[in-house]
């Protein structure tokens, strides 16, 4: 399975052997993470956002509020930590499941 790592800001997409396959986003990541089957790529930004997109790097759709700083995926959910201090648990669909 692939690897994601956040290096000066920039999404990148890499083979277990370290090398790159691609690079994802638009270089404003903090924090990224991809799901269980490889599929999906969780991207938090320096603005808060979340970003959903797929392996190939398309965006799916944003994920919450605009005050995300941390967001992973708990099965087929999101979970989304907030600045505020509070945890969303999300469908990925976006819509808001419950407050943790």
């Amino acid at each position: 399975m692939n690897i994601v790592k956040v290096n000066n800001g920039k999404v990148e997409l890499r083979k277990p052997s370290g090398s790159i396959i691609r690079y994802i986003g638009t270089g404003n990541a903090v924090n990224a993470e991809i799901n269980s089957d490889g599929s999906l790529i969780l991207v938090t930004t320096d603005k808060g956002k979340v970003e959903l997109r797929k392996e190939a790097g398309s965006l799916i759709r944003y994920i919450g509020t605009n005050s995300a700083i941390k967001a992973k995926f708990s099965g087929s959910d999101i979970l989304v930590e907030t600045k505020v201090g509070k945890t969303e648990l999300r469908k990925e669909s976006g819509s808001l499941i419950r407050y943790i």
